[in-house]
Formats: C-alpha cells, sequence, structure tokens
C-alpha cells in the first residue's frame, strides 16, 4: 500500500502537470479481492488525491475488449481476446462493434505462481509441477472452453505484459525482426519459450534474450496460462496488442462525450441495465412510467432548492427506477430485499462498484422503512453517499405509489412552496380518477417530513376539477365501506 499511494501520488503530479481537469482509475482483482481494500481505497483517495473504482471482473473484461478492438480492424469476424494479470485472466468472444461472451477467471501469472512455485522459486520448474499447473488451468477454463468452441473463431488477441514479453522472447529466440505493430506469437515457437524457461533457474532465466528480469520469477506462472489457452482453442498463433484496459478506459470514457465518433444510440450502460430487466422479467411499461415520474421530482424539486444533486446522482436514479422490481421474480413480499441483492451481485457493465452498491441501495429503500444505522449496506457507505441514497430513495417510493395501479393515471406532477415549512405536490391525472396514487402517497407524509423536514400537502388536478388530501381519503373511506356492505 506505501508503494501503491507513492506511485499514485506521484501519477497525479504528473497528471496536474499536464493541467488534467480529471482523474480516472480503476482497481482489478487484487483490491477486488482484498480484505483491507477499503483502507487502501481511503489512503489513495486521502494521501494520494485520487478516487480509485473497483471494477468487476466483466467490467473488467468489457473495458479489455474496448481497448484492444478499438485499434484493430476485424470487421464482422469472431474473434477471442485473452489479457493475462497478475491475479485474474480475462477473455472475451465478439467481433469489431460487440462482445458475445465476456469471462473474468481466478488465473494470474502471481496467483499460479504463488500456488506452485512459490517454496521452489529459485529452481528450475519440473516437467510434473508444470503438468500440475496446466490441470489446474483446465480445470478453471472446463465451462469457458465449452461456450466458445461453439463459435467458431477466426482471429486471436493477446495483450498484458506477460504476453508481449513472452511473444519478444520468441522473437529473439528465433532471430525475428521486432514490428511492434505487427507481433504474432505462434503456438509451437511459445512452447519452446516455455521449455527454455523452465529448464533454468532464476538467476538464469534473467538473463534470456529478450526476458524482461523483473518478470522472470512469474512468468512460467503465465506462460502455462497462455499455452493451455491456445491449446484448448486450437490456435496456432496468435496477434499481440499493446491496447489493454488503459486503452479501454479512455475509448469508455470517450464514448460516453457526445459527438465522439464511435457514439452510440445505446450506451454501455443502458445495454446493460435493459439486459438485467429482461432477464427478470420486469414490466418495462411500469419501469419506465416510474423512472419518468422519478425523473420528474428530481427535477422539479431540484429547481426550488429542495436538494441540491446533479447530473451523476440523477443518472443512478435514473437505472435505479428501471431496475427496482427485478426482484420481482423471487417474490413480490419483500421483492426490495431481492432486488438489492440482484443489483449488488449483477455486475452491471460499465458502472464502478460505488455506482452499483448506491443503485442497489437506493432500491432497497424504496419500500417498507427508510435507511437506518443498524442497516449494515447502509452503514457501508460514506456519510456524502448515505444521503444520496436518503433522499433517491424516497423519490423512487413517491414515483412507484404514483403509479400504483400500474396504470399510468398519474401524467406527470408539480412541485412548489407554499411557505417555508409546507411542500405542496400537484397530481395530474387525465385519465380519470386516480385516488389509489393520492392515498398511497399520502401514507408516507410522516416520511416525508422525516426526510425533507417539510410539510406536505397533495393536490389532484384532473381535467376539470382538483381534489385535496381530505377529498381523496373520503373517497377511499367510501370505497371501503360500500365493499364491505358487498
Amino acid at each position: 500500500m506505501d508503494r501503491a499511494v507513492l506511485v499514485c501520488k506521484k501519477l497525479v503530479e504528473v497528471a496536474k502537470g499536464f493541467s488534467a481537469s480529471e482523474l480516472y482509475a480503476v482497481a482489478t482483482s487484487a483490491a477486488r479481492e482484498a480484505r483491507n481494500h477499503i483502507e487502501f481505497l481511503e489512503r489513495l483517495r486521502n494521501e494520494a488525491g485520487i478516487d480509485v473504482k473497483i471494477i468487476s471482473g466483466r467490467e473488467e473484461s468489457r473495458l479489455i475488449y474496448l481497448g484492444i478492438s478499438s485499434g484493430i480492424d476485424i470487421k464482422n469476424q469472431i474473434a477471442v481476446f485473452i489479457d493475462i494479470g497478475g491475479g485474474s485472466t480475462e477473455v472475451i468472444l465478439g467481433d469489431q462493434t460487440a462482445y458475445y461472451d465476456l469471462e473474468s477467471l481466478g488465473l494470474g501469472a502471481i496467483r499460479l505462481t504463488s500456488l506452485f512455485l512459490y517454496k521452489s522459486i529459485q529452481n528450475p520448474v519440473p516437467s510434473q509441477t508444470y503438468e500440475k499447473m496446466k490441470r489446474h488451468v483446465q480445470k478453471k477454463m472446463v465451462r469457458l472452453i465449452e461456450r466458445i468452441n461453439t463459435k467458431k473463431i477466426a482471429l486471436a488477441f493477446g495483450s498484458s505484459g506477460t504476453i508481449i514479453n513472452l511473444a519478444e522472447i520468441a522473437y529473439k529466440m528465433f532471430d525475428y525482426d521486432i514490428d511492434r505493430n505487427n507481433l504474432v506469437l505462434r503456438y509451437k515457437e511459445l512452447q519452446k519459450v516455455i521449455e527454455t524457461l523452465r529448464s533454468l533457474p532464476l538467476g538464469e532465466r534473467k538473463q534470456v534474450p529478450g526476458i524482461n528480469p523483473y518478470r522472470a520469477d512469474i512468468i512460467i506462472g503465465g506462460a502455462v496460462i497462455l499455452e493451455t489457452f491456445m491449446e484448448e482453442f486450437n490456435l496456432k498463433e496468435l496477434t499481440v496488442s499493446y491496447r489493454d484496459l488503459r486503452y479501454g478506459m479512455l475509448i469508455d470514457y470517450l464514448q460516453k462525450q457526445k459527438g465522439f465518433p464511435q457514439y452510440q444510440t445505446m450506451s454501455v450502460r443502458d445495454g446493460s441495465v435493459l439486459h438485467l430487466c429482461r432477464l427478470f422479467n420486469v414490466n418495462e411499461n411500469h419501469a419506465h412510467i416510474v423512472q419518468s415520474l422519478c425523473l420528474e421530482l428530481f427535477d422539479k424539486t431540484k429547481a426550488i432548492g429542495l436538494h441540491g444533486f446533479g447530473d451523476h446522482e440523477r443518472e443512478l436514479l435514473r437505472y435505479s427506477a428501471l431496475l427496482h422490481d427485478v426482484g420481482n421474480i423471487i417474490s413480490f413480499r419483500g421483492h426490495h430485499l431481492h432486488s438489492f441483492y440482484i443489483i449488488q451481485n449483477a455486475e452491471l457493465l460499465g458502472f464502478d462498484q460505488e455506482e452499483i452498491m448506491l443503485m442497489a441501495n437506493i432500491v432497497r429503500f424504496h419500500r417498507k422503512k427508510l435507511p437506518g444505522k443498524k442497516e449494515p449496506s447502509f452503514q457501508e457507505l460514506d456519510k456524502e453517499d448515505q444521503q444520496i441514497v436518503y433522499i433517491l430513495s424516497f423519490f423512487l417510493r413517491l414515483a412507484e405509489k404514483l403509479d400504483r395501479s400500474h396504470s399510468h393515471l398519474v401524467q406527470h406532477v408539480d412541485v412548489s412552496f407554499l411557505d417555508k415549512d409546507t411542500f405542496r405536490l400537484t397530481l395530474h391525472c387525465v385519465h380519470g380518477e386516480c385516488d389509489l396514487e393520492q392515498w398511497s402517497v399520502l401514507s408516507d407524509k410522516k416520511l416525508f417530513e422525516k426526510v425533507f423536514e417539510k410539510r406536505l400537502v397533495i393536490n389532484v388536478r384532473t381535467s376539470d376539477s382538483a381534489k385535496t388530501d381530505e377529498e381523496v381519503l373520503d373517497n377511499i373511506a367510501g370505497e371501503t365501506k360500500r365493499s364491505e356492505i358487498v
């Protein structure tokens, strides 16, 4: 952690030296698995001045795909991409414009070295040990192999320091001129490179032409992953790419900017959320109505100064509204709890872990009780994020109640202050009565007053009339009595 903080401090200084106005940083496998990752991120934030986001394995795969595919021309051919890191290996199947399969495996150069070679790091690697390593890799790849081998793979690409260095060693070993724009690693040549590296103790391995001596201790751990990968997918050669996760981060950032040449009509975030909604049979019509009402509440209450959130919080509310009912597929009773669990674990693409947790909590508290001190998921958030959840979950709660009948009776809302302590919410109902919706909102008057410290007054406007709180309660009471009589 000390070294990471120091390095990041220097990187921040360099960035500021180039007048960078934004810093975009992510953490991958090591931070995902470290028990003390919260302490690590806090140190980076406080000491290095950089806000690092932890991303999921599948999100890492997506960014690697963006990085590699944005620098090659493969058109409609199906390609497989592999990136071997220290703790994980990312494998992607896709073409020029879309990925079909994203996988993050618990395999990495450092991880395998620690598992199989740690006690004999200075020695050559015996054939028996190397075969054990291969079997371990094959076992980890079984399901991936079953899925991807059903496709006809035309091309293969590899990124990461391990793959680049293995290719450089092969070029030196076979006396090829290195062309960094067209670096190709052939399976048969990789096998000979591995055989040479395995036969040498660490000290001599560091002297092999082309090797990065700082990788000499872990390169066999990475090589066994690559060899097994090429063997299982029957790849005779693999094109090496210098465009990795960092390039993918750049492309991902640019694609979110309007006017970028590769800007798509549906963002990765939109596509990921829509996919999850359809996977769990969400009522999309109701979800979009709730989303529309949520955003109207957000925008109009911001305009009158009820809150001061910005575009980022608005976007999270937009996605939370679409996802709020995914838990219904398990059970309507307690579906907010099921939705929380699904969103938290779905590895939504295009989002970092902090955003996913915010959305999961917004959905978690859109019904039943408000966020409280005894709720573990809420207490894990910092104070600023807690306030976001506290307010946005209530907007989602109101919007859900405004479409209680799932009939879009409330078309839109207006907000205003009657005085400094009284907030008025006007429901515009153009299709007739919306007593159920008004009554549902009225049931949360006390919660509204607790959240916003304002008294709530509700009016309903139809095409020819306006109703007050008292009138709608009378109507509800009357309907109840009639039903009891029947």
